[in-house]
């Protein structure tokens, strides 16, 4: 158990320091993005604009974040994570900066929209996983995964009563100055992490494997193709919520701190579920334990959105959701090195985010449509709660078996 969480290249006070960079980066990265809902409904009363409009930008951030998260992991995989990491860092304080002056949608679309977008694929999980997998021993790599994406629900839970208290006593644009502030602490937690890039990232017998290749084998293994399709409405649900529950709160006449408390909720109980799932992971079929995420999750919204919500059900919902969240990173991240080694750790952990981010952006934009144009969320969250039902019976049913080459690899081990 003493090389349980580093390999023997680094010494523990080493492996701690660099998967504690890590984990910071990905905290407020995630913290403050996860708490930008807060801000739709005051900006858009300030600005004159719609709640889609500023949903618009959220939308685009999904589709950033996907479309730029395969590019992003490719640059992590074959160059490392530094320059990667710390490039996402500065467009993430640029893109929030942005957000702060704006007068109008399009700064906010191109701000908190592209330019956070692109920058959450430089600075989250499918860069961090990067570096928690050079650090820590094969046993414990997707308990490391858990621990790094616990890191995002801190951010949430840090974040989200800074945000509240800002927003309901000085302006949206204060609590975003706020938040600048805390974005500068990406740099240095970057510049840590990435400290990891002078260990190796694959095995001697996969350091020629080429991209084409690792694609070759991703786009033929049909449980690969299922993960990716469930992640798609993973990204539907939790951005549809994150977006869109700020609105659907104060339209029930619930206090705005209500969604500040829900989103601390979600963090803190994805502190401990990030690690549960990460455990149970090295333990027990990842697949099972996802599908059982999705089932359950779906159920949660269904049963929360049936009634009228009230402060016991929103924290009820909250503690669930948390549970619930986070939890999918390290099951997928570890579903991929068991079925395709890490070489290409982020490149295909990135290929199955552009689904997932493909799903957020529905989740958003398609929340605000049907809100603006029915003025409930009724069909949204109904649409949500089935196509969470078909995608956790497809995830529980999913071949998880290793190809032929990580196969041949395990048995000559």
């Amino acid at each position: 158990m003493k090389q349980a969480f580093h390999v023997p290249q680094v010494s523990r006070g080493e492996a701690y320091a660099i998967l504690g960079g890590a984990a910071l980066m990905m905290t407020l990265a995630m913290g403050i993005r996860q708490n930008l809902g807060l801000f739709q409904a005051p900006a858009s009363r300030d600005l004159g604009i719609a709640i889609s409009d500023f949903a618009l930008a959220i939308s685009v951030q999904q589709i950033g974040w996907g479309v730029s998260q395969p590019f992003a992991g490719f640059l992590a995989d074959k160059y490392g994570t530094r320059w990667v990491s710390l490039t996402g860092s500065v467009i993430y304080i640029l893109g929030v900066l942005l957000t702060v002056i704006a007068h109008s949608t399009l700064p906010i679309v191109i701000g908190a929209g592209a330019m956070i977008g692109i920058a959450l694929a430089c600075t989250t999980s499918g860069i961090c996983a990067n570096i928690a997998a050079r650090v820590v021993a094969p046993q414990r790599r997707t308990l490391a995964f858990g621990i790094v994406s616990a890191a995002g629900s801190v951010g949430t839970m840090v974040t989200a009563p800074i945000a509240a208290y800002f927003v309901d006593h000085d302006g949206w644009r204060t609590g975003l100055w706020a938040l600048l502030i805390i974005a500068v602490a990406m740099l240095p937690a970057a510049f840590i992490g990435s400290r990891a890039d002078k260990l190796p990232n694959s095995l001697v017998t996969d350091r020629h494997l080429t991209l084409a290749d690792a694609l070759g084998e991703a786009g033929t293994h049909s449980g690969y193709i299922v993960m990716a399709v469930a992640f798609f409405v993973c990204g539907l649900q939790l951005v549809f919520l994150t977006t869109h529950l700020p609105t659907y709160l104060a339209q029930c006449g619930m206090d705005a701190s209500y969604s500040a408390l829900v989103l601390m909720l979600i963090g803190g109980f994805n502190i401990l579920s990030s690690w549960l799932f990460g455990w149970l992971g090295d333990r027990y079929p990842k697949r099972l334990l996802l599908g059982a995420i999705y089932l359950l999750r779906s159920a949660a919204i269904a049963l929360f959105f049936s009634f009228p919500p009230t402060p016991l059900t929103v924290v009820l919902f909250g503690a669930a959701m948390g549970t619930l969240w986070l939890g999918v990173i390290p099951l997928v991240n570890g579903l991929v090195v068991q079925i395709f080694g890490l070489r290409f750790l982020s490149t295909l952990t990135g290929i199955a985010f552009l689904s997932h981010q493909a799903g957020s952006f529905l989740g958003a934009s398609g929340g605000g449509y049907i809100y603006d144009l029915m003025g409930s969320y009724d069909l949204a969250w109904k649409i949500g709660v089935l196509v969470g039902l078909a995608a956790g019976t497809l995830q529980l049913l999913m071949n998880d078996r290793p190809t032929a080459r990580v196969a041949a690899q395990g048995a000559a081990a």
